[in-house]
């Protein structure tokens, strides 16, 4: 049975993305996840159990973006969580039967029948009553629809998402890390950057890699030694990468193996593979650092496998593997003998042909044969008379006679016998090598693994080689310190050279939130988006676009960047906007990273500025967030809070005015600015010169106004000094005149409680 989780064709999936279905059981506000890629074998398994569960299983989702999710009774019947992941995800969600989704770990092993030995394949199993149900129910989902035990399904694996950087959906879609935010397309993201792979199983783990950033120090450093290692070796890469170019998709031909259905020339492409095998275990053993010499140390050359293909199956063969053509000679003495027999078949027709030509005396007499009526002698009407009484008439045609012979039938037996019996006999030799390569699977997905690493490693080094990527410096010190910084993806797109790099300092004290004023267009989003993709790239194991880089390990990267109704969901870009600040504020701890572009610019300017001055307030308190934090504002008055709060700092955009016209620099400096261009922008973007004329005008004249303004406020200030009052104080004058008249000997102490109340409604 075919589902959109279940495909396994080829030509229906992409070859660098996994395809998976995934299994969601909700109980109370926890749940369980367990999700596989049956294409792969991969199969996994977490539980989320924190207070914003549906957040987190929002971001899971966007880490594997399931093409299929089947769900127990409890979540389908939310209606309101259903709907978010239908509007977010393009998943087909499926209600799968409630006693389906069994919670008892007993269960679990009898569902869970797909090798022997099972109990030892399930990684750090426990009573969990949430992962067990999701893995049953998805277990339960593949044997009815799939109907055959998956055999590369060999190992459950239980995992945290906390061993992992949290990324959320927002900070994956703004950041681009594997698809455009517009069309959904590869090119223009970190992904498309990354990706020198030359095999389909690196690409899928290349994009597994970018989804899921390290956050273990001793691991990081073990990938970028790796990738520094090939990156100096020319020659030791060139020989990686050759053999990596030669080698198909052994991870599918796995799934394919267990499936079933794979053909003759699958074989002949796994056992291409394999051929390059003793040769990279060859390159990798000059290899020094810890990982690449550990890679090496585990790679199984598999010559038993194949020498068993290159024995069994020939080289070119059909496609259909029920046809014949498939064996070798060679390797079965009684397909040897029956494909002889075949051959001297020919022969045999040719002799008696000639036989019956000279008993006969008809010299056009020919052997002929079709699937109706088998071989036939044919005889032109000018020879029918002729033709001896032995001769049984089998067919009459328009110009010509075809006769059979006892002799002749006799020899046709022997021929097709023998066709048919080769045929079958080949189909039936083809099914025990492949049962015998199934029986290797676990060792045919390691080796599969190594290479994917190897592939991931090679794809990152060449990446550094060619853009000019350095090594950073990872550790748990908590600072971001990036010298000559460059965005990853802008930089490839542009022309050589054009891109203008910035550095960068956080750190967890004195730097800890930089607020960055400056005009529209001038490069501020690109600049934090920069920092935020550098330390992902770093943390995945990559080099980074910079002539240095120490990063502190980030366990968090959030983003809110620019505007986006979720309309369907009837929210307006102002709440988008503050639910998303709400999860950063509630989520973001002292080793975050986050990345905030105009808060609070959806509502009136007072208000926005009101929000945002708050939230800078709030982050960059260390009791309650203290995450290191990038934030871009319009809001100029936000620039006196450096004086005020410790840890904040000013930077703005370089600007060159000339005449009328201004140059945006886009190199981030100290200080903050007043101005923001917006006129000018609008006259970039192509705005009629009669509205940018006038635009001027009327900004002169309210900047007029507001200095106007200003000196009259300084002279009511001097008058509120001398003792006289502006509207403003008025109440409290009220106020002051009514506690005078209040007699205190008087007064009880329930009355003094009501004035009270009064005072204060008064106030508000």
């Amino acid at each position: 049975m075919v589902t959109p989780g279940t495909v396994i064709e080829p030509n229906m999936l992409d070859e660098k993305k996994n395809n998976y279905i995934m299994s969601i059981y909700k109980k109370g506000i926890y749940f369980g996840l367990a999700v596989c890629d049956v294409t792969t074998g991969t199969f996994l398994s977490t539980r989320i159990e924190s207070n914003n569960n549906f957040a987190l299983l929002l971001d899971e989702l966007s880490k594997y973006n399931p093409a299929e999710i089947i769900v127990n009774k409890m979540l389908f019947n939310c209606k309101a969580e259903i709907d978010e992941i239908k509007l977010r995800f393009k998943a087909y969600v499926n209600c799968f039967d409630e006693e389906m989704f069994r919670t008892d770990t007993q269960s679990l092993m009898q569902t869970y029948t797909f090798i022997d030995d099972s109990e030892k394949k399930i990684e750090n199993i426990n009573e969990s009553d949430l992962q067990v149900p999701a893995i049953n129910g998805l277990l339960d989902y593949l044997n009815q629809t799939q109907k055959i035990k998956l055999e590369h399904i060999n190992m459950i694996r239980m995992y945290s998402a906390e061993k992992y950087m949290s990324l959320n959906c927002t900070a994956r879609r703004n950041l681009e890390l594997t698809e455009k935010m517009n069309d959904k397309s590869k090119k223009g993201t970190l992904l498309w950057v990354l990706d020198k792979t030359n095999t389909s199983m690196g690409g899928r783990l290349l994009r597994k890699w970018i989804n899921e950033p390290l956050i273990d120090v001793v691991e990081i450093n073990k990938r970028l030694n790796a990738v520094e290692e090939l990156k100096d070796n020319l020659i030791f890469r060139g020989d990686i990468v050759d053999c990596l170019k030669k080698i198909y998709d052994i991870e599918r031909l796995v799934g394919k193996i267990a499936y079933g259905n794979t053909n003759a020339r699958d074989m002949i492409s796994l056992k291409n593979s394999l051929k390059q095998l003793p040769e990279l275990k060859k390159v990798l053993g000059a290899s020094k650092s810890e990982l690449l010499q550990n890679l090496y140390l585990n790679l199984d050359e598999l010559g038993d496998i194949y020498d068993l293909i290159d024995k069994a199956i020939v080289e070119e063969p059909p496609i259909a593997i029920t046809e014949g053509g498939i064996i070798k000679l060679g390797y079965n003495e009684e397909v040897d003998e029956l494909k002889k027999a075949g051959m001297e078949g020919k022969n045999w027709l040719i002799e008696l042909e000639a036989k019956e030509k000279e008993e006969t005396g008809i010299k056009n007499l020919k052997v002929g044969f079709n699937k109706v009526f088998g071989y036939f002698f044919e005889v032109t009407r000018s020879y029918l008379n002729l033709v001896p009484d032995r001769y049984i008439r089998k067919q009459t045609l328009a110009n010509c006679e075809r006769y059979i012979t006892e002799e002749l039938n006799e020899l046709e037996s022997k021929i097709l016998g023998a066709e048919g019996k080769v045929v079958d006999l080949e189909y039936k030799l083809f099914i025990e090598i492949r049962n015998k390569i199934a029986v290797n699977i676990e060792r045919l997905q390691k080796a599969s693994n190594i290479i994917s690493m190897l592939d991931v490693f090679t794809s990152f080094a060449i990446v550094a080689e060619d853009l000019n990527y350095v090594k950073p410096v990872v550790n748990k010190d908590g600072a971001i310190d990036i010298k000559e910084g460059r965005h990853p993806v802008i930089e490839k797109m542009l022309s050589s050279g054009s891109f203008i790099d910035n550095d960068t300092y956080l750190d967890k004290q004195n730097d800890r939130l930089s607020i960055i004023t400056g005009p529209n267009m001038a490069g501020k989003s690109t600049y934090m988006r920069q920092v935020a993709l550098i330390t992902l790239m770093a943390q995945i194991g990559s080099f980074v676009p910079a002539t240095s880089a120490t990063i502190g390990v980030v366990d968090k990267i959030f983003t809110r960047v620019g505007a986006s109704d979720d309309l369907a969901m009837g929210q307006s870009t102002f709440m988008v906007e503050m639910m998303e600040v709400a999860e950063i504020l509630r989520e973001a701890t002292t080793n975050s990273l986050v990345i905030l572009d105009e808060i609070g610019r959806g509502t009136s300017t007072y208000d926005g500025l009101s929000i945002a001055w708050a939230v800078v307030e709030y982050i960059s308190n260390k009791e309650r967030c203290g995450a290191k934090t990038l934030f871009a504002t319009h809001y100029h008055e936000l620039t006196e809070l450096e004086e005020q709060i410790e840890g904040v700092k000013n930077y703005s955009i370089a600007v060159k005015e000339k005449g009328e016209d201004v140059i945006f620099l886009r190199k981030i400096v100290k200080g903050g600015t007043d101005e923001s261009y917006g006129v000018h922008v609008a006259k970039l973007a192509g705005v009629p010169q009669d509205v940018v004329k006038r635009s001027n005008e009327i900004l002169r004249s309210l900047e007029r106004k507001s200095i106007l303004g200003k000196k009259n406020q300084e002279k009511e200030n001097k008058k509120v000094a001398a003792g006289q009052l502006d509207m403003y104080n008025y109440k409290l004058a009220e106020l002051a005149h009514e506690i005078d008249k209040i007699n205190l000997n008087e007064l009880t102490p329930i009355d003094a409680l009501n004035i009270l109340v009064k005072m204060k409604d008064k106030i508000k």
